[in-house]
């Protein structure tokens, strides 16, 4: 079964709210893609400012950047304080970040975090990916208002019971916060959906609503995320395709793609 999660594609659908938005997206030619509120380009390296200062920013060589595009992501309504028991709330609000104290991550780096991280558990790479999108924003120095730190926001009691010693260390962060998706994974018998709301929201909202919790931050977070995954899958076989026709050779005849049915994460839990 975890073999399953490592090819698997998420076809989904939500409803999405209208809202005014700020920030862009890198998009690679890798299919990764890279919130921002700003950047500058630096010879051949394109400079994406996390925050609204220069303090954090990811370094990407301009070559590697395929366009960029308006994020769409709904936002959560200000001043409501739903979902009290969250266990990483890192995606809502946004988190405040710290400078780093290091250079920053580059992409490349970044990819052999994940894929590492990847190869332990089985979970998809690009899942992982975007779970770390949706988390930090890609930034290692991320810290959540209520205490998530890193890439994959892990609160410091979720770190200390998955033996993360430094949730600042991209590698250590990776690997329990993948390890912590994979639980969740298993718990909840490999239905992703629940899976990643129970990450954003903790495991007994999802029992109480008998699936998504209808919060509109947790609705957002998992929208966010398999919206984000279907794009690098789809960019993907784009590239295997291209890669394909330039060979002059008859592709071949692709797999079906795994279609996850998920509720209207409007409608709140599971039938």
């Amino acid at each position: 079964m975890k073999q399953w999660i490592k090819s698997a594609a998420l076809i989904a659908t939500f409803l999405f709210c209208t809202s005014t938005f700020g920030a862009d997206l890198a998009v690679l030619l890798n299919g990764f893609s890279i919130r921002h509120e700003h950047r500058e380009v630096i010879g051949s390296i394109t400079r994406l400012y996390i925050g609204a200062d220069k303090a954090s920013y990811i370094d990407v060589p301009t070559a590697q950047i395929e366009h960029f595009e308006r994020d769409l992501t709904p936002a959560a309504p200000p001043g409501k304080k739903e979902n009290k028991e969250m266990k990483n709330a890192a995606a809502v609000p946004s988190p405040v970040l710290r400078a780093p104290a290091n250079p920053p991550m580059t992409a490349l780096t970044l990819n052999q975090v994940i894929n590492s991280a990847s190869d332990r558990t089985q979970i998809d790479p690009d899942l992982i990916s975007s779970v770390i999108h949706a988390e930090s924003g890609f930034n290692p120095h991320a810290v959540s208002p209520k205490g998530a730190q890193g890439l994959m926001q892990l609160m410091p009691k979720t770190a200390a019971n998955l033996g993360v010693a430094n949730a600042f260390d991209p590698g250590a962060n990776v690997d329990g916060g993948t390890r912590y998706l994979l639980e969740l994974l298993e718990l909840y018998n490999f239905d992703i959906p629940k899976a990643l709301a129970a990450y954003n929201a903790g495991p007994l909202r999802v029992k109480q609503y008998r699936g998504v919790p209808p919060y509109s931050e947790t609705r957002a977070y998992v929208a966010r995320i398999i919206r984000d995954f279907n794009r690098k899958k789809l960019a993907e076989q784009k590239a295997a395709a291209l890669a394909a026709k330039n060979k002059k050779q008859t592709p071949p005849k692709s797999a079906p793609i795994t279609q996850i049915i998920v509720e209207n994460p409007r409608a709140g839990a599971s039938r």
